[in-house]
């Protein structure tokens, strides 16, 4: 709250106003509703002329269009500023700057109401008002802001009166002014809320019923002329685009409509802007808006996969409608985030979050409060209608934040999503929606998303989330819902894992069920990977290696009790559950023996290999020209995520649910490997297995986990260990001191969440390292898995990280863990609190004799040693 000390007024530089008003308070927001902004700067010119003969610091924030409301001058302080950067960044640039001048500075801002040619929405303008007025309060300044009468909502007027301490419209009839005060808080008179005419620098009250009647009358005459005065900007912005929707679409209207649609509704992004205004046509986006839940962004994720599938039907060559489900998305624009943000009173804590000093800490605060905080009633009421049209169909909540899935960052992983199995009551379903939301919005303040987007130099761009809410894929078998099939595609392979393959081909990665095995790396289970040149081929050769690295569980949705669940498919072939089997897997004769031997009778056992389903050519075919068709589109590798599911009759549905550009690292060029090295020089050789391109780095640094330790630690000491390893990790970021090239070798899977198959490190604990490499500890039953197209795939391209599993196991594989003796351990020199874990883990500064790191994608080999 303002201090109370000094309650003496503070002059508005009128006489006459300042005897209506009782003054003006140390606190106040005054808010001038104007028809034309000349009128606003008659009373803006004498109250800044008045505080500089008082000696006040005026500050004046400038980003309209109109003529400048405030002169130049040397003890004025002016703050040119774009809004067009968007909502976030613009308020928290007022936000930084009302800081900076501190107490009792007094600001002037530009008419508010040129906002929305920049965020196409009312909401946000009250959203913005909301925040920066109670801050502006509690410093003790005083404010002035304009709005034209007519141009907003009844809704977003409201907002600002709620807020504001005072407001007074402006009225201009026959060369007069009138100023008719709204809202003057804690002061009061007889004639205070009348209108009063303007006579120099008086104020005449008019008291008698004629001449009140008149004037009021003909001012709402001219500003309430059409129904759509009570619609926000956003809403009337669509109307005049229905209007011209039917013109001819090369015509100049159309094609500017087009245009700004595709600016306030898919992005910023100017490479996915020219693919929207190429593809989507002025229906498509008045549809898109038919199903949208506020305003804003509808976000990278919606913006990928709807593209895709314009991109798919519009295609002459073939008839995508004969094998793609349709869909009925809706989209949850991004500024509904903002409100939540400020409608929670959250913004103070989001300016800490943005500092340098407090940019994790305060995030996790504010991640916390994310979770549990209360959504506007009017957006509550649209979530409850959403879901009274899907019903009890099962959703999946996806994150679709501005810069998802674009061409700069895929953000694959960093945010959550959620499924909602949607059962019980209208109110039950309600709130478990609206539990998914609030996960994802706290989502933007996880470590690893922030981390993410540190490392991209994007900590201040601005990042709304937007959601899409899908419905699931699949169908019932019981009490269970699940898609037949579920993958990732990319339509350029880069890491094929053999020198015959085609990475033109492209590649898929299919489970069975729900696709959460398929773009996660899943503990102890095995997805199908398929190099779609080649897709009976496997990354594995023999019946037992089948059989290890096959899908054991499948994800699916468990709508009695009501959850997600992964459930083995064993267990489901007992139950008697009919799944595709017949057309996905093929029977596991040696596993249904031992079973008969043990006494079960009739045992059905499945490995998943998806054979009966590539071996005809028409999926492999029909999924290649999918993915070639988006590429040729986009003019870019594409990355897709999918599921099938079969119709009564046998057929194939594809439902495209993901599509976003390929984040890649190319082949580069031919890297020559030695044919022999010492056996004392070499560190580790292997054949296939490795992903990222031809490389040929010096190491200066290696971190060793050593297997062998390892799998004598405990729970407690492996999560010990990862943490460690995070440490270590910030050691290498710029900022820390010199980067060095730095190797990561250990057991297992790096960011396991199971401890006892790897490393339970999270990728903001490993994103600096430069080579990642997992080792196969059979002893301890410990196998890396190399993640095509999963999300932890995507970050290792996206920082690009070599990356190679060791399967020490093979002949073509050999690791000498003695290389290493050669280096002193510097592990608590780097961290001192690592008193006790030599044992574990070893630090080899390698600088002064690099060992070299050379990978060929061309022979499929790979080498680290002094060579």
């Amino acid at each position: 709250m303002h201090s109370t000390a000094n309650p003496q007024p503070v002059t508005t530089g009128l006489p006459g106003l300042d005897g209506i008003l009782d003054g003006l308070r140390i606190g106040d927001n005054v808010v001038w509703t104007v028809d034309a902004v000349e009128d606003y700067r008659a009373f803006v010119e004498p109250f800044v002329d008045a505080a500089l003969r008082e000696g006040r610091q005026i500050v004046y924030f400038r980003f309209a269009d109109h003529a400048p409301l405030v002169r130049d001058d040397a003890a004025i302080t002016r703050h040119d500023l774009d809004a067009c950067h968007g909502f976030e960044t613009f308020t928290s640039s007022v936000y930084e700057r009302i800081t900076q001048h501190g107490r009792e500075a007094f600001c002037v801002f530009d008419c508010l109401s040129d906002l929305l040619s920049a965020w196409a929405t009312d909401q946000m303008i009250g959203n913005f008002f909301q925040v920066i007025c109670p801050y502006l309060y509690r410093l003790d300044t005083i404010a002035y802001f304009a709005l034209l009468r007519g141009n907003h909502s009844f809704r977003t007027i409201a907002q600002i009166r709620q807020t504001t301490q005072v407001m007074v419209a402006l009225y201009a009839r026959d060369g007069r002014r009138h100023a008719h005060p709204i809202k003057v808080w804690q002061r009061h008179s007889p004639t205070m809320f009348l209108p009063h005419e303007m006579r120099g620098d008086t104020f005449v009250p008019i008291a008698n019923s004629y001449e009140a009647t008149s004037l009021l009358s003909d001012v709402r005459r001219r500003s309430v002329d059409s129904p759509r005065r009570r619609l926000d900007y956003w809403d009337r912005l669509f109307i005049e685009a229905e209007a011209v929707a039917d013109a001819d679409e090369d015509a100049p209207a159309h094609r500017a409509m087009v245009d700004k649609l595709c600016r306030v509704m898919i992005g910023q992004d100017e490479r996915v802007l020219a693919l929207a205004r190429r593809h989507l046509s002025l229906h498509d986006l008045l549809g898109i808006k038919s199903r949208m839940i506020g305003t804003g962004f509808i976000g990278g994720k919606a913006v990928g996969m709807l593209l895709a599938r314009k991109i798919l039907h519009s295609d002459d060559a073939f008839d995508w409608s004969s094998v793609l489900e349709p869909h009925d998305s809706f989209y949850v624009g991004s500024d509904a985030y903002y409100w939540y943000l400020v409608h929670n009173g959250w913004w103070d804590l989001l300016m800490r979050q943005k500092t340098p000093a407090h940019y994790f800490e305060a995030a996790t605060e504010l991640e916390q409060k994310m979770r549990h905080g209360r959504f506007p009633d009017e957006l509550v009421q649209t979530f409850q209608q959403m879901l009274e049209y899907f019903g009890q169909y099962p959703l999946l909540v996806r994150s679709s934040s501005l810069l998802e899935d674009g061409f700069g960052g895929a953000f694959a992983g960093k945010y959550e999503s959620h499924f909602c199995v949607n059962q019980g009551t209208p109110e039950q379903r309600l709130e478990q929606f609206m539990a998914a939301v609030r996960r994802i919005f706290a989502s933007t303040m996880s470590r690893d998303a922030l981390t993410y987007r540190r490392q991209r130099g994007l900590e201040q761009r601005e990042e709304p989330m937007g959601l899409l809410v899908q419905r699931v894929a699949g169908r019932y078998h019981e009490h269970l819902y699940l898609p037949d099939v579920a993958g990732v595609g990319v339509s350029y392979n880069t890491f094929v894992w053999s020198r015959d393959m085609d990475p033109q081909a492209g590649m898929l990665r299919i489970v069975m069920g729900l696709g959460t095995r398929a773009v996660d790396r899943v503990e102890g289970d095995y997805p199908c990977t398929v190099a779609l040149d080649q897709p009976l081929r496997r990354p594995y050769g023999g019946q037992e290696d089948m059989r290890r690295y096959s899908q054991r569980d499948v994800d699916l949705l468990n709508v009695e009790q009501n959850r997600f669940e992964s459930v083995s498919l064993l267990e489901l072939s007992r139950a008697g559950v009919d799944l595709a089997y017949e057309r996905l897997a093929v029977p596991d004769r040696p596993t249904e023996r031992l079973l008969r031997d043990r006494g079960e009778r009739d045992p059905r056992v499945w490995l998943v290999t998806f054979e009966p389903l590539l071996r005809d050519a028409a999926f492999p075919s029909l999924m290649q020209r999918l993915l070639k068709t988006l590429e040729r589109a986009y003019a870019y590798p594409v990355d897709v995520e999918f599921t099938v599911t079969f119709d009564d009759r046998g057929r194939a549905w594809i439902n495209l649910v993901q599509c976003r550009p390929l984040q890649t690292q190319g082949t580069r060029e031919r890297v020559q490997l030695p044919a022999q090295v010492p056996a004392d020089r070499l560190f580790f050789r292997t054949k296939g297995h490795f992903m990222g391109g031809s490389v040929q780095r010096p190491i200066q640094r290696v971190i060793w986990v050593d297997p062998t330790a390892y799998s004598t630690a405990t729970t407690e000491q492996r999560h010990a260990i990862a943490r460690l390893i995070g440490t270590l990790n910030r050691d290498l970021d710029g900022d820390n001191g010199p980067h060095r090239v730095t190797l990561l070798i250990g057991p297992g899977r790096w960011g396991t969440s199971t401890p006892a198959l790897g490393v339970p490190v999270r990728f903001s604990e490993i994103n600096n390292m430069a080579a990642l490499i997992e080792v196969a500890s059979r002893e301890a039953g410990i196998v890396p898995e190399l993640s095509y197209g999963t999300h932890f795939f995507q970050d290792l391209v996206e920082t690009n990280t070599f990356y190679a599993a060791l399967a020490v196991d093979r002949p073509e594989c050999v690791l000498n863990a003695s290389y290493l003796d050669r280096y002193p351990n510097q592990l608590t020199a780097l961290a001192p609190n690592a008193t006790g874990y030599e044992r574990f883990v070893k630090v080899c500064d390698t600088a002064d004799r690099p060992p070299q790191l050379l990978a060929d994608v061309v022979r499929q080999e790979a080498i680290c040693g002094e060579l």
